[in-house]
């Protein structure tokens, strides 16, 4: 199985380039890195996890740039993002920064897409809460008509695009109705989202992998219906704690990838977990 890592990268954490290239040189499959652009103050979301909103937070840095460092210093390490906000970007914007990254990358991106949680960033992006899923769906969309190989259009819902060239493109080819990098979608199992995945995604990112057991039939339902090849539908554990026994039972699911989380912290306590990571690689 595949080792990866997730981190909130921070003003006061190790860098981007100095975790990549440990990462790489410790065989670690990719590095995921979330996306917070700000938290309001005046927040009533409550913290999905359940108490304070920790620190990190209110720090993340920029994923696609840090994502770009980590590039520059790799040449096999997986790049994603854990998640992308797409309701909070302009679409045109967001497939030329994926594009890029991929590009520059050697088509080593994964776009790991989601939601959102905190209501007040979304609205200071002009996200109507009742309608993020289908906006997102709607900006898929409309980056896969600028990521195809010839001038297409787009009318959406919430947006649109004329035929337009649009340069670089994503390295990976179409597969099925997907059109981009490798995507992956983040959030709860259940009819609405196993539906988006099967629509225009590779797989799945469940947050902590709980109840693997229970919905991956449901996924795996679904995808058939829609037509889909069954050897192709990735789930991909996200921001789980390891043990032996759950990496085995992962794969015995038949899960090639898991990302662990690593400690928001400076270069001598994310060096020392990598080492204690260092069974499981």
């Amino acid at each position: 199985m595949r080792i990866s890592v997730t981190i909130f990268l921070t003003d006061e954490t190790i860098t981007p380039t100095r975790l990549a290239r440990e990462l790489e040189e410790r065989g670690f499959a990719g590095l995921y890195l979330p996306e917070h652009t700000h938290i309001p103050v005046e927040r009533v979301t409550p913290y999905p996890a359940g108490g304070g909103l920790p620190r990190e937070y209110t720090r993340t840095l920029d994923p696609f740039v840090g994502l770009a460092q980590a590039a520059a210093v790799t040449e096999r390490l997986g790049l994603g993002t854990g998640i992308t906000l797409v309701a909070q970007h302009d679409p045109i914007d967001l497939a030329k920064q994926i594009a890029t990254v991929d590009h520059l990358s050697g088509g080593r991106l994964t776009l790991g897409l989601g939601y959102g949680w905190n209501v007040e960033e979304a609205a200071d992006h002009g996200v109507e809460w009742r309608t993020r899923r289908e906006l997102v769906r709607d900006r898929m969309a409309l980056m896969r008509a600028l990521w195809s190989d010839e001038p297409t259009g787009y009318e959406g819902e919430f947006g649109s695009v004329r035929p337009s060239l649009a340069y670089p493109k994503p390295v990976r080819k179409p597969r099925g109705p997907v059109v981009g990098p490798r995507t992956l979608i983040g959030g709860g199992a259940g009819p609405k989202l196993f539906a988006h995945i099967c629509e225009y995604a590779d797989g799945w990112l469940p947050i902590g992998g709980r109840g693997l057991g229970e919905s991956l039939p449901a996924l795996r339902a679904a995808w058939a219906e829609a037509g889909r090849e069954p050897a192709e539908l990735e789930v991909v554990p996200y921001a789980v704690v390891p043990t032996r026994g759950k990496l085995e039972y992962y794969g015995e699911l038949g899960i090639e990838e898991a990302v662990v989380q690593l400690p928001p912290a400076g270069e001598t306590e994310v060096l020392r977990v990598l080492d204690e990571l260092a069974p499981y690689v």
